[in-house]
C-alpha cells in the first residue's frame, strides 16, 4: 500500500510508523521540501530517541521547531538537496544567519548569536532526525561552529536593580506575584506561570522545573503576603491563566508607564541571582536557589561589582 494513503499529522503517528515507512516518509518530505512533515518527524525523534526523550521540553521542541521552518525555505531557494547537502552548505546557512537582520519588534541590527546558536542548534537536531529515519548519513553542521558573543548576557541584559519595587506598587496583584516570583523566588517565568496553590507549603514552593525537575525554594514574606492576594482559578489550584506573550505585555506595559526600561522576566531572575550572591558571596547556594546544573550558568545570572575584591587586596 503507498504510504501516501495513511494520514499522519501527529508526533505519536511518526514515532509508531516501522523503520521502513519512516523512511519513505522522510524521504518523501525531504525531496519535497516539506516544513510541517519534518518537524513532525523532528518531534517524534526528540521525543522518543533523543537524550532527553519524552521529557524533552515544548520550548525545546517550540525553538527547533522555528528553527527548520527558517532552514528548509533557506535550503530551497538556496539549491540545497536536503538528503544530499553540499559539504559547505551549512557554513554557507550559518553566514547567512550572521548577515540578516533581526525581525524582533522595537529592535535593529543583526540577529542575535544566541539566536543564531538557537537556529543552528535546530537545524542539527533535523538532520539527526533524519538520520534516525534512515532518510540519510549526511551531518552538514557537523563542523559548522557558532561564534559565541563576546558581550557577556549579563551586560547586555543586565538584572534589574531599583525597577522592582518601582513597579510593583502599580501593578495588579496578580501581576505583582509573578513579579515576586520571578524576582525575589528566582523563579523562570514559564515556572512561575504554572505555580499552583498545593505547590505553595508554608514558608517554602515546590518549583516544577526544566527537565521535569523539581525544587524547593524558600519565600520570602512579601511573596509570601503577595500570593495570599491572588485567588485560583479552577479546581487545580491555578494562580494564573496567561501565557508568556499575554504575561510579557502586561509587564511591558507597567514598566513602560513607570518609566523603565523593560528587558523580560530574565532579568528579573538575574536580579534575585545577583542580590543572593551579593548576601552570600556563594556561587554554589545561588545556583540551587535558582535551579542550575551548573555553577558555570549561574555566574552568567549575578552581576559581581569590577571592584568586587578591591578590600581583600588592599593591603597586600
Amino acid at each position: 500500500m503507498s504510504t501516501d494513503l495513511i494520514p499522519l499529522n501527529t508526533t505519536l503517528s511518526y514515532a509508531n510508523l516501522t523503520d521502513q515507512v519512516l523512511r519513505v516518509r522522510a524521504v518523501q518530505a525531504a525531496a519535497a521540501y516539506n516544513t510541517p512533515t519534518l518537524v513532525l518527524v523532528l518531534h517524534a525523534y526528540m521525543t522518543t530517541a533523543s537524550r532527553k526523550g519524552a521529557r524533552t521540553s515544548r520550548k525545546t521542541l517550540g525553538a527547533y521547531s522555528l528553527a527548520v521552518q527558517d532552514f528548509i525555505p533557506w535550503a530551497q531557494s538556496s539549491g540545497v538537496s536536503l538528503l544530499r547537502p553540499g559539504r559547505r552548505d551549512g557554513g554557507r546557512y550559518l553566514s547567512h544567519l550572521q548577515q540578516r537582520p533581526t525581525g524582533g519588534k522595537g529592535k535593529s541590527g543583526l540577529l542575535a548569536a544566541s539566536t543564531i546558536a538557537q537556529y543552528t542548534a535546530g537545524v542539527r537536531a533535523l538532520y539527526r532526525a533524519l538520520n534516525w529515519a534512515q532518510a540519510t548519513e549526511a551531518q552538514p553542521f557537523g563542523e559548522v561552529y557558532v561564534p559565541s558573543d563576546p558581550t557577556p548576557g549579563i551586560v547586555k541584559n543586565p538584572p534589574y536593580l531599583s525597577e522592582v519595587d518601582l513597579v510593583l506598587p502599580h501593578c495588579d496583584a496578580p501581576l505583582a506575584a509573578l513579579l515576586f516570583l520571578c524576582a525575589h523566588a528566582g523563579l523562570r517565568v514559564s515556572e512561575a506561570l504554572s505555580v499552583k496553590a498545593s505547590d505553595v507549603q508554608g514558608k517554602t514552593l515546590t518549583v516544577h522545573g526544566k527537565g521535569g525537575k523539581v525544587r524547593r525554594v524558600p519565600l520570602g514574606a512579601r511573596t509570601r503576603q503577595a500570593l495570599t492576594l491572588l485567588t485560583t482559578l479552577d479546581a487545580a489550584g491555578r494562580y494564573f491563566d496567561w501565557d508568556y506573550g499575554q504575561a510579557t505585555y502586561r509587564a511591558r506595559k507597567v514598566f513602560a508607564a513607570c518609566g523603565c526600561e523593560w528587558r523580560g522576566f530574565h532579568a528579573a531572575r538575574k536580579h534575585s541571582g545577583t542580590r543572593l550572591y551579593q548576601a552570600t558571596k556563594d556561587f554554589t547556594r545561588v545556583g540551587l536557589f535558582l535551579g542550575h546544573a551548573s555553577v558555570d550558568t549561574t555566574r552568567r545570572y549575578v552581576a559581581v561589582q569590577d571592584n568586587d575584591v578591591s578590600q581583600e587586596v588592599e593591603e597586600w
